[in-house]
């Protein structure tokens, strides 16, 4: 009963946070999409001479506007059910969290592992960036590199507890934190490079575009963790509240 009151509440936590991502990214991001498409259009302007265009299927008022905000709403959606349930299972194990702070360390910990660090090896790119012929491996790597950036980060977190079992919990922090690090440093060296960004392409455009990508998974992540906290703090209330007879 608790678990599904909190899974409610995480997917309103993750919507309500996908709608402030999606303004951070109408005003920072879609600038930065737009400059690369008019590079790749005029890097065709050739070709287009000889070809019949394409017809767009979908336009680019819409991809900006609903389509953007159904794609965001969605992925805040799925990662706040999600990260309801993950907080519902650490809950009853780290009991010298609060709510808040718990579901402030659990964003930020999905921040890093889910966003940041696999944006580290396999950086996001706008439109122009990138082989339509490598879609495949390059989506394969990515999703490879999360899978390992949340499997290092557990093993890591398992080690630190042990350890701070024996040796306290500072010792324990330093512990799993230096082991995160040198793992992730393994498998980031390991995993194959991908560049592929075109010759005369703005550095400007491509800089400003990854620091808009990782703006707005900072907004949502950041602001999920804040409301879930406050709207999961009244349920885990009355479940500890004695009970009236």
């Amino acid at each position: 009963m608790i678990a599904g009151r909190l899974l409610g509440r995480g997917m309103l936590a993750g919507c309500a946070a996908a709608a402030l991502a999606f303004l951070f990214a109408r005003i920072f991001g879609e600038p930065q999409v737009a400059l690369a498409i008019a590079f790749e259009a005029s890097r065709h302007a050739a070709e287009a001479t000889h070809h019949a265009a394409e017809p767009e299927l979908v336009s680019r008022t819409v991809q900006a506007s609903y389509g953007l905000l159904t794609a965001v709403v969605l992925y805040g959606t799925g990662f706040g059910g999600l990260f309801a349930l993950v907080f519902a299972y650490a809950y009853g194990r780290l009991n010298l969290w609060s709510p808040r702070a718990l579901a402030l360390l659990l964003a930020g910990a999905g921040f890093l592992t889910v966003v940041l660090v696999p944006d580290l090896k396999y950086p996001p790119n706008p439109p122009a960036v990138g082989v339509h012929a490598t879609l495949a491996f390059r989506t394969a790597t990515y999703f490879a590199m999360i899978g390992l950036s949340i499997s290092v980060a557990a093993i890591a977190t398992l080690i630190g507890q042990k350890i701070t079992q024996t040796r306290g919990a500072w010792t324990g922090t330093l512990c799993g934190a230096g082991l995160f690090i040198a793992l992730i440093a393994l498998v980031q060296f390991g995993l194959p490079d991908v560049n592929e960004v075109p010759d005369g392409f703005p550095a400007v455009v491509l800089w400003r575009f990854r620091e808009a990508s990782i703006g707005m998974q900072l907004v949502l992540w950041g602001t999920m963790g804040l409301l879930f906290g406050a709207l999961a703090t009244p349920v885990l209330a009355d479940r500890t509240a004695p009970s009236r007879r």
